[in-house]
C-alpha cells in the first residue's frame, strides 16, 4: 500500500492502522496502571525488607497515586508546548528510569523517593494515551477505542496482584519493579515508529506556563498525600499536625480552584465542568476510583493476613477479575454502541456492589475457590463501568479540549483512589480494635465456656510445651484467635460500605444526560 493510499485509509492516523496506534499507547499506560498495584501483595514483603509497619508500606500505593495525580491536569500543557509524541516518550523513559530505581532502593525514604518520580513520569501516560486513541478512531468507533482503553485500565490493576505475587514468590519483590523495564523500551520503540502528532497539536500556540495554579496544585496534593499517609499513626485530627495539614489542604485547593476559574490560560481550564455530563463524570470516576482501589488494595491483604496465604497464592486467587475483565472488554465494545450506557453503567455498578456484599459475607473458613465467582464478576463488572463511564463523559467535549478533559479526569479518578485506600486502612485498624474490644468482653476469666476451651488446648499443649506452659499458652492462642475474628470483622465492614458506595454510583449514572440519537461529533472533533 502507498503512503497516500494507506492515508486516504487512516486519515485520522497519518496512513497507520489505528490498531497499531492503540498497541503502542496501551503498551505503558498497562504498564503504568499495572503498577498501581502490582506491589499491593507485596506490601508485607517490602515492610518486612525495609523495616517498616504494613501501614507504612501502603505509602508505596498512595505516594504514587498522588505524584501521579499532580502531572496529570499538567499533562496537556506539556504536550502542547513540546509536541504529544516527545512529550510521551519522556514520560516512558522516566518512569522505565524510576521504576529501576524501586527495585533498587536501599531503604522505605529511598522506595518513596523513586514512587514519586515513578508516578510523575506516569502522570501523563493515561491522558496521553486516551486522547490519541480517541482521536484515532471515528466518532462511531470510539465505542471500540474505549473498550480498548478500558482493557488496560480494568485488566491491569486486577492482573497487577497476581503478577506481583508471582515475582515476589519466585525471586523477589524487587522484580515487581524490574518487570517494568523491557515493557518500557518495547513501548519506546513502537510509539517512535506508529504515534504521530496531529496538525493542531503541531501548530499550537501554547501561552506561558501557569506557574502558580502548578504550585498551588503541588501544595494541597502534597498535604493530602501527608494526612493521608501519616494521619491514621497520630490519630488523624487529635494531632495538632494534622489539623494544620488539612488547614493548609483547603486553604490551597480553594485558592486552587479560584485561580484555574479565573485565570484564562490556567493549567486547568475548570470551566470545562459547566457540560453536565462531564461534571457527573468528575464525580463518578473519583467514587470509581475509591471503589475499585478500596478493593484491589485490601482484598489480597485479606488473603495474606487473616488466611495465611502466600503473595503468589493471594495474586493467584484474585486474577479471575483479569479473566472477567477480558470475557467484559469485547462485550462492552459491541454493546456500547447499540445500548443506552447510562443503563450499562448502571448495570456494572450494581455487579459490583452485589460482589462487594458476597465479599462482606466472607469468613475464615473460606478457601480458594470460594469466591471465585463473585472475583470474576468484579472483573467483569468493571468492564461495564469504566468504559460508557468515560464515553458518557467524553462524548459531549471537543477536540481541542479532550486533552485538558482527561487530564482533569484521571485526577480525580487518582485522588479517589488515593483517599479511598487511605479511607480502607483506617477503616480496618480502628473497627479491628473494636471488635476486638466486644468480642473480649465475652470472655471474662470466670466464662464456663473459656474455662472448658482453655482446658482443651492447655491439654494439648500439655504434651508439647509441658503442664507449667500448657495453660499460659492456651489463653495466647485463644487471645490469637480473637485478633484473628476481629480483623476478620473489620474486613467485612470494609466490604460492606464499599457495596454502599457502589449502589449510590450506581443511582448516579441516571444524571447523565440521555444522547441522542445519530449524535454529531462535538465542535472541533473528528
Amino acid at each position: 500500500m502507498t503512503t497516500a493510499a494507506a492515508q486516504a485509509r487512516y486519515p485520522l492516523t497519518q496512513g497507520v492502522n489505528p490498531w497499531l496506534v492503540t498497541v503502542s499507547v496501551m503498551l505503558p499506560t498497562f504498564m503504568e496502571v499495572l503498577d498501581t498495584a502490582i506491589a499491593s501483595v507485596a506490601l508485607p514483603y517490602i515492610a518486612g525488607s525495609l523495616s517498616a509497619s504494613n501501614s507504612e508500606a501502603t505509602w508505596v500505593l498512595t505516594s504514587y497515586l498522588v505524584a501521579n495525580a499532580v502531572i496529570l491536569p499538567a499533562s496537556n500543557w506539556f504536550a502542547r508546548r513540546f509536541g504529544r509524541k516527545r512529550f510521551l516518550l519522556t514520560c516512558v523513559i522516566l518512569f522505565t528510569v524510576a521504576s529501576f530505581f524501586c527495585g533498587a532502593a536501599p531503604s522505605l525514604a529511598i522506595i518513596l523517593l523513586a514512587r514519586v518520580l515513578q508516578g510523575a513520569g506516569g502522570g501523563a501516560l493515561q491522558p496521553l494515551s486516551q486522547s490519541i486513541l480517541l482521536e484515532s478512531f471515528s466518532l462511531k468507533d470510539r465505542s471500540k477505542a474505549m473498550a480498548a482503553y478500558g482493557l488496560g485500565i480494568v485488566c491491569a490493576p486486577v492482573l497487577g496482584p497476581t503478577l506481583g505475587g508471582w515475582l515476589t514468590d519466585t525471586w523477589s519483590w524487587r522484580y515487581a519493579f524490574y518487570i517494568n523495564i523491557p515493557v518500557g523500551i518495547l513501548a519506546v520503540i513502537m510509539i517512535s515508529r506508529f504515534v504521530h502528532d496531529p496538525p493542531y497539536i503541531k501548530n499550537a500556540k501554547v501561552g506561558p506556563f501557569d506557574n502558580i495554579g502548578f504550585g498551588l496544585l503541588i501544595v494541597w496534593t502534597g498535604c493530602l498525600q501527608i494526612v493521608l499517609d501519616k494521619g491514621q499513626e497520630d490519630d488523624w485530627f487529635g494531632a495538632v499536625w494534622v489539623r494544620w495539614a488539612v488547614a493548609a489542604l483547603i486553604v490551597a485547593l480553594l485558592l486552587w480552584i479560584w485561580h484555574s476559574w479565573t485565570h484564562p490560560k490556567g493549567l486547568v481550564d475548570l470551566h470545562i465542568l459547566k457540560n453536565p455530563n462531564f461534571r457527573t463524570g468528575c464525580l463518578m470516576i473519583a467514587m470509581l476510583g475509591m471503589c475499585i482501589y478500596i478493593t484491589i488494595a485490601i482484598l489480597p491483604l485479606y488473603y495474606q493476613e487473616i488466611l495465611g496465604y502466600t503473595a503468589f497464592t493471594a495474586g493467584l486467587v484474585v486474577f479471575p477479575r483479569g479473566v472477567g475483565s477480558f470475557i467484559g472488554s469485547p462485550i462492552i465494545g459491541i454493546l456500547g454502541s447499540r445500548i443506552d450506557n447510562r443503563k450499562l453503567l448502571c448495570a456494572g455498578f450494581l455487579g459490583f456492589a452485589v460482589c462487594a456484599f458476597i465479599f462482606g459475607e466472607v469468613n475464615l473458613d473460606i478457601g480458594p475457590y470460594t469466591l471465585l465467582f463473585p472475583i470474576t464478576l468484579t472483573g467483569f463488572a468493571l468492564s461495564f463501568v469504566f468504559v460508557p463511564l468515560a464515553t458518557l463523559s467524553t462524548r459531549t467535549i471537543s477536540r481541542n479540549d479532550m486533552g485538558n478533559a482527561t487530564g482533569l479526569f484521571n485526577m480525580l479518578r487518582n485522588i479517589g483512589g488515593s483517599i479511598g485506600i487511605a479511607m480502607a486502612t483506617t477503616a480496618i485498624i480502628r473497627r479491628a480494635a473494636l471488635h476486638q474490644t466486644e468480642l473480649g468482653a465475652n470472655l471474662s476469666p470466670s466464662s464456663a465456656v473459656l474455662q472448658q476451651k482453655s482446658a482443651i488446648i492447655a491439654t494439648y499443649l500439655g504434651h508439647r510445651i509441658g503442664p507449667a506452659n500448657a495453660r499460659p499458652g492456651s489463653y495466647g492462642l485463644i487471645y490469637g484467635l480473637m485478633e484473628q475474628q476481629a480483623a476478620q470483622l473489620a474486613y467485612v465492614d470494609v466490604f460492606r460500605w464499599t457495596a454502599v458506595l457502589a449502589l449510590i454510583c450506581a443511582a448516579c449514572a441516571w444524571l447523565f444526560t440521555k444522547p441522542p440519537k445519530n449524535t454529531e461529533a462535538p465542535p472541533g472533533a473528528h
